[in-house]
């Protein structure tokens, strides 16, 4: 409700600055248009990228130096620490990286986004920028209409760049506006009064604009105008640093675990770097005055300095936190434990991840294994079993037989109660997720929800298996108490092979085994089943009988074949292999 009148508030707030000062309409607007840009170059990196991003950070986040490189290379051509915390985030969530590669993206995150002062200030105010904005829009206009989603991506990355340039020569327009009316940095304030104040309100522009980027070209272009002092600049730059990890705290709020960690690990890294900054502050600010004379950066080029000090504020900060990476580690995944494995709630479907393909497949893919082990324990005690009595156990044929019939499950309320919510949620997250995918992702999806769908089916199987199990166990009739077991046996032999060929490595070790798996359980067709026509022969076992067992041989074959086939596609990486598979 609050927050709700804080919109309100700031709408009235801006409408009347918009209306009643002509002066601040200009910047304002031209902060409008920046973030417009920079909304565009995230959309348009998106699609140009055709998920070439996403594999570079996959792949290169291995060991902590490596993921602050590839963090800082990133973010220094996407020009977007926020797509690529998103990014993060998802594949954190989807168990791609881990804790540390994503914290050391992050480290190198905070440096590449530094970048963006460094073009502001040495392209943004030294040119006519609205120069080169103009056809950078009339050109993305154009390639934003094409059929092609690369083309596609082009426009909207020309037209995110024609509007940040333009939003830039707006804000410089107004501030030089400005200054014939208000000279503001007769109300700069120095010592730490100063710092305070400047650094709350770097904070709170970055809150209100979500965006650091722009924080950072309105400091610049007040700072080249004359608006602001130096050490005030510093100080506002340190601030929106800060507010940056603010958006990612209120993004993570309704995040899984990882994504609250993430979060966390960003706001600790900059909060801390920011004491550091603050407490040797002029001493920072000397050292940026004689690194910027070594470098030929002009001793009035205010706007340069503060991007060198920007980054080397936030290169100190990596400097001085990475060397405690394993710790932190340590400390963060102490926060946020998931509890309950097996509430059935959904442990991978992050929302975070939705628009990232390869995450989202992952995710989609861990949520299935999710379920399928969830099922796999309801399966094993709708046969009166529990799955460390028979699961790699060499003897597992008498670990069934002389099992204890005494286990209450039912399966029914099981599936009621539990599966069929994650069912669904997994079908719906994935059916939104297939929205932003090309036709192979989107058919991968597909299996996985296909895979969902068997895996849900099977237990459904069971339910009717179940009563027949428990009522002939406790038969007087040896023969049709031995064939019971015997269905047993099949149904925990599928599940014991399957959580052995989850250890192999090689696809081809797996389908060798997926293969031999569907040979043993062809003695659970009952229609090639000689040995129950036998049965039925020497009167061993009477009509009734031979219908159950004719049904439950086939209900036990089907529950064996649809976790063969989930097998499949859950455990073999390689996509002809998987399809050979499924096909066979």
């Amino acid at each position: 409700m609050l927050k709700k009148y804080y919109h309100y508030f700031f709408l009235l707030t801006l409408a009347v600055i918009v209306f009643y000062s002509s002066d601040f309409k200009v910047i304002i607007a031209g902060i409008a248009i920046f973030l417009v840009g920079m909304i565009f170059m995230e959309d348009g990196f998106k699609l140009f990228s055709g998920g070439v991003l996403e594999r570079a950070l996959h792949v290169s986040t291995d060991t902590v130096p490596k993921a602050v490189a590839i963090g800082i290379i990133a973010t220094s051509i996407v020009q977007s620490s926020s797509l690529i915390s998103i990014i993060i985030i998802s594949f954190l969530s989807a168990e791609l990286i881990t804790l540390s590669g994503a914290i050391g993206v992050i480290f190198g995150s905070n440096i590449g986004s530094t970048t963006t002062a460094w073009i502001i200030s040495s392209l943004g105010l030294e040119i006519d920028i609205a120069t080169y904005a103009m056809p950078m829009i009339i050109f993305g206009a154009v390639f934003v209409f094409s059929d092609t989603k690369s083309y596609q991506g082009v426009g909207k990355i020309l037209l995110g760049l024609g509007f940040v340039f333009l939003g830039i020569d707006y804000m410089k327009d107004g501030f030089e506006v400005l200054q014939g009316r208000f000279d503001l940095s007769k109300y700069a304030l120095e010592g730490y009064l100063g710092v305070l104040v400047y650094i709350s309100f770097g904070l709170i522009a970055t809150v209100i604009m979500q965006s650091s980027a722009a924080t950072m070209a309105l400091i610049i272009t007040a700072l080249a105008t004359n608006q602001i002092i130096f050490v005030n600049a510093l100080e506002l730059a340190i601030g929106a640093n800060v507010g940056t990890t603010i958006t990612a705290i209120l993004g993570a709020i309704s995040s899984n675990a990882n994504g609250k960690r993430v979060a966390l690990a960003h706001f600790i890294f900059n909060f801390t770097a920011a004491v550091v900054a603050v407490v040797f502050l002029y001493q920072l600010m000397d050292f940026t005055t004689f690194l910027a004379s070594k470098i030929g950066i002009a001793d009035h080029d205010y706007g340069m300095k503060l991007a060198l000090f920007h980054t080397v504020f936030n290169t100190m900060g990596v400097l001085i936190i990475s060397p405690f990476t394993k710790k932190f580690v340590k400390y963060l995944e102490m926060l946020f434990i998931e509890v309950n494995l097996y509430a059935l709630k959904p442990l991978y479907l992050d929302n975070v991840v939705i628009n990232v393909p390869d995450a989202a497949i992952e995710s989609i893919k861990k949520e299935t294994i999710h379920l399928y082990d969830s099922a796999i324990e309801a399966i094993s005690h709708s046969m009166f079993l529990h799955r460390h009595a028979f699961i790699k156990n060499p003897d597992l044929v008498g670990a069934v037989k002389n099992s204890d019939m005494s286990i209450d499950a039912d399966i029914s309320k099981f599936y009621t109660d539990k599966v069929k919510t994650l069912y669904g949620e997994i079908i719906h997250y994935a059916t939104l997720s297939q929205e932003n995918m090309n036709e192979e992702n989107q058919n991968r999806v597909y299996d996985l929800k296909l895979a969902s769908r068997e895996i849900v089916e099977a237990m459904k199987n069971m339910r009717d298996l179940q009563r027949n199990i428990f009522y002939y166990s406790k038969s007087k009739n040896s023969y049709i108490k031995e064939e019971y077991n015997n269905l047993r046996v099949y149904i925990a032999k599928t599940i014991d092979t399957i959580e052995k060929l989850k250890e192999h490595v090689d696809d081809l070790d797996v389908i060798t085994s997926i293969e031999l798996l569907k040979e043993g359980i062809k003695g659970l067709d009952s229609i090639k089943n000689s040995r129950i026509d036998t049965l039925i022969r020497e009167n061993k076992i009477d009509s009734k009988m031979a219908t159950s067992l004719i049904n439950d041989s086939a209900f036990a074959y089907d529950v064996s074949q649809k976790l063969i086939q989930v097998a499949t596609t859950l455990w073999i990486k390689d996509k002809d292999i998987r399809t050979l598979g499924v096909q066979k």
